[in-house]
């Protein structure tokens, strides 16, 4: 497993993270998939405190609590749990971040978090008191680095030009190539891209026409649409995974491509597919085959 420079830091993350939404709350069961995660060369792992209202990071902090040196950790803030526990409001406050921060490493069992980022964004935000927030956090030593998580431009504009950001989070796949105009503000402003989604929900794997032929459509994809872009991929000669994979890495700007798996079994099929040489030309071709869309809304 190749590793990738994050943006401007010291930090090198593996080109394929463990995104751990996905993972079982059964601890021995979590364990299996992050331990075959580590054992293959993923020193990456992404969860929220969002998730599962926060016993995901609970979950991932029992299983790095003896081995936290040798991986990489992130996590996200913004989303406030309401004390009814049903639903969630966006609070990207500076006495909101600071208190959030510390229940995540607790829950972490850490010192420290490597990448925190916030969990969305809106242009109503103080965005100056979350940056002057996460510049606090590093210098006490809580988070080495901060990112965000959005697919909104004019948030993310905004967010890179005004901080010290490292990371960008965003959908981004052959069948969502919304992301890819802005790829070179990334880049301009030291950021690395955090994909998630890069599977689009299984279209982009071996089962890819089975789940098409089940969903009405797909972004501006029409399901006609969407199973002929899909027999097309999986006609080209490499797997069809493989291929998604690489389309992404190929892209100078990717740190990580943030892969979920509900079983150990699931994450090994990603990895052999990342294992698969896929040539030159292929990657060409599937510029072809798929849409280059654009965000029509939050435009900078």
């Amino acid at each position: 497993m190749k590793t990738r420079q994050l943006g401007k830091s010291d930090i090198y993350v593996s080109e394929i993270g463990l995104g751990c939404m996905s993972l079982p709350t059964d601890q021995k069961n979590a364990d299996k998939i992050i331990h075959t995660a580590i054992d293959n060369g993923i020193t990456y792992f992404d969860t929220a405190d969002l998730y599962d209202k926060g016993e995901n990071e609970q979950i991932v902090g029992n299983s790095f609590k003896n081995n936290r040196q040798n991986i990489i950790l992130a996590t996200k803030v913004g989303n406030r749990m309401k004390e009814s526990g049903d639903g969630w409001n966006w609070d990207p406050s500076k006495k909101w971040i600071t208190a959030a921060v510390h229940e995540s490493l607790k829950r972490l069992q850490t010192d420290y978090i490597d990448v925190y980022q916030l969990h969305g964004g809106t242009m109503e935000d103080d965005v100056d008191e979350v940056i002057d927030t996460m510049e606090s956090l590093k210098k006490e030593g809580l988070i080495r680095e901060y990112g965000i998580s959005s697919i909104r431009p004019t948030v993310i504009n905004r967010f890179l030009q005004k901080s010290n950001a490292v990371s960008v989070m965003m959908q981004y796949s052959l069948l969502d190539r919304r992301p890819e105009e802005w790829f070179s503000l990334l880049e301009k402003n030291d950021a690395s891209l955090f994909s998630r989604g890069t599977l689009a929900k299984g279209l982009l794997t071996a089962d890819g026409l089975n789940r098409a032929n089940k969903t009405n459509e797909y972004l501006s994809y029409s399901n006609a649409e969407l199973m002929e872009t899909i027999e097309q991929l999986q006609s080209l000669n490499a797997p069809i995974t493989s291929v998604a994979l690489k389309y992404v890495l190929q892209r100078k700007v990717t740190g990580s491509m943030i892969i979920g798996a509900s079983s150990r079994e699931q994450l090994l099929e990603s990895i052999e597919a990342y294992n698969v040489h896929v040539s030159e030309d292929i990657l060409q071709k599937v510029n072809q085959i798929t849409k280059q869309d654009v965000y029509t809304e939050h435009r900078v």
